[in-house]
């Protein structure tokens, strides 16, 4: 029986190696093809191939099967659990109605919101602004009640003035915006990247510290080109998947000749 390939990972030496290990582990069973094998490597390939002792490897492995990932089989091997895999992909589509649909299935609870300083890292989408106005929930699976993202929203202040906080544990912030408050949303600019689990972050996610998540950041400008809004969102990296398609156009004219 072939075995399953998991991805390679450059290890930081001031971490605990195992636990390192059974997170881009834990990442590639979550990530693997619908066609891929079951059976993983014996713990002495899996150590030479990570570059760990073989009682790291062991210590690894032991978190991913209290974590019902995997099954340990005296004289078989090591198996992922066929359940063992993530959630319906999340698409981002390519516009504010789709956008809208895709937020609105969540329910969400306000964590907190105020008046506050610019952030540093996002001075460049507030230029001439001293202040916004933040917004923190967190959405959750409407059937099993688990965590799915969390999510930071900083508002420009006259545009905030203008928001009931309990619409937003009832609709995304783009739908209030838009519907609610009136603002005329031209673009939303999205950029999606692999980071590591914070503290603050896995608390509110339940997941462990450091592992995988997905950090989204969506930026909405209003008709005059103005930054209104901009989200943070970490999500569950085994509740998300990014996808993206992308359509040829295969009219007669558009063809090369």
């Amino acid at each position: 029986m072939t075995a399953f390939a998991p991805d390679s990972l450059v290890l930081n030496r001031k971490l605990p190696l195992w636990y390192q290990v059974s997170q881009s582990l834990r990442a590639s069973i979550l990530g693997r093809g619908p066609g891929d094998p079951l059976r993983l490597p014996t713990e002495e390939r899996l150590a030479a191939h990570y570059g760990v002792s073989v009682l790291t490897m062991r210590q690894a492995l032991k978190e991913l099967e209290e974590e019902g990932l995997i099954s340990r089989h005296r004289r078989r091997g090591t198996f992922i659990e066929p359940g063992a895999r993530r959630g319906a992909p999340r698409r981002l589509l390519g516009s504010i109605d789709a956008i809208v649909a895709q937020q609105s299935g969540e329910p969400a609870t306000v964590l907190g919101h105020g008046r506050g300083p610019v952030p540093g890292e996002l001075a460049e989408y507030f230029p001439g602004l001293d202040e916004v106005v933040g917004y923190r929930r967190l959405r959750c699976d409407g059937e099993s009640g688990e965590p799915v993202n969390w999510v930071e929203n900083a508002v420009r202040p006259e545009v905030a003035a203008r928001i009931d906080v309990a619409d937003l544990a009832r609709w995304p912030m783009t739908k209030v915006l838009r519907d609610l408050v009136g603002v005329r949303i031209s673009r939303i600019t999205d950029t999606v990247e692999a980071r590591l689990a914070d503290p603050e972050t896995a608390a509110l996610l339940r997941v462990p510290l450091l592992s995988p998540i997905l950090h989204y950041t969506g930026v909405t400008y209003d008709a005059d080109g103005r930054v209104v809004d901009v989200a943070r969102i970490r999500y569950r990296g085994d509740r998300f998947a990014f996808s993206v398609t992308v359509e040829a156009d295969l009219t007669e004219e558009a063809r090369p000749r």
